[in-house]
């Protein structure tokens, strides 16, 4: 398997390496910031806007992960364990559609981080649904739950994979393009400490809630990945939270 990895990433990173260039008539930017520490970066803002996207961030990331971590448990709980497969490929494609789609759409906002409260809005709805529908618990031969239940699974990873793909360019509308090698590679620590907790914590509460059972063979435990949901909804709502008012909208000075 890693033999094959390390020839598909190096033919693809080679062939990217030698198609990406920079225009001909490009100029790197000149500006005194430009270029500049981490640190100058995050203070050309109050601190507090950085302080915001930075837990954005990190709660849309832990969320995601929560829930892809126990994702093929939940489809096998409600019932669809012979789809396994298919529904993870699906739920794929939902992560990288939202890294598109999500960035597209984005591009025709006035303010980037209005994405991240749709995402965020969208998230905690459908997490809102199922919790009051009991829908992994009461998945199994409902088909009105189980679609809500997918519903959720693709549109957190929509939303996981469109508010990974949009931090660069928040970024850049609060602190410039010029500024992005400084402050988006710290910004990435989110995801990292996102990578050591999530998992964990779903892990967690799903080892020591609920009760085990079998289910056509499998044994699951319905209530325990319900609960999950109780810590993610919370988190979703500190984030939007968090995006109305500490992330304020960036006026652009005029060129």
């Amino acid at each position: 398997m890693f033999y094959i990895l390390a020839a598909v990433y190096f033919v693809m990173m080679f062939v990217g390496h030698l198609l990406l260039a920079k225009p001909a008539d490009w100029h790197e930017p000149q500006k005194k910031e430009a270029g500049q520490g981490i640190w100058a970066t995050i203070k050309t803002r109050p601190i507090t806007n950085y302080i915001g996207i930075w837990l954005m961030f990190y709660i849309n990331i832990t969320c995601g992960l929560a829930l892809i971590s126990q994702e093929k448990m939940i489809v096998k709980c409600i019932g669809l364990a012979g789809m396994v497969g298919v529904i993870s490929t699906v739920s794929a494609i939902f992560n990288a559609g939202g890294r598109l789609g999500f960035s597209a759409w984005a591009d025709h906002m006035k303010d980037r981080n209005t994405v991240y409260k749709l995402i965020f809005v969208i998230s905690i709805a459908l997490t809102a649904i199922v919790m009051l529908t009991g829908g992994i618990k009461n998945g199994e031969g409902n088909t009105l739950l189980i679609i809500l239940v997918l519903a959720l699974i693709f549109m957190v990873n929509a939303g996981y994979g469109g508010g990974f793909s949009n931090v660069p360019t928040l970024l850049s509308d609060h602190y410039g393009m010029g500024s992005i090698s400084a402050i988006h590679g710290i910004t990435l620590s989110a995801w990292a400490f996102a990578g050591l907790t999530s998992n964990q914590v779903a892990n967690l509460i799903v080892q020591n809630t609920g009760e085990w059972k079998e289910v056509h063979g499998v044994n699951v435990n319905p209530a325990g990945y319900q609960n999950v949901l109780y810590l993610t909804i919370a988190l979703y709502i500190v984030a939007l939270l968090l995006s109305i008012f500490l992330v304020k909208p960036f006026k652009k000075d005029a060129e």
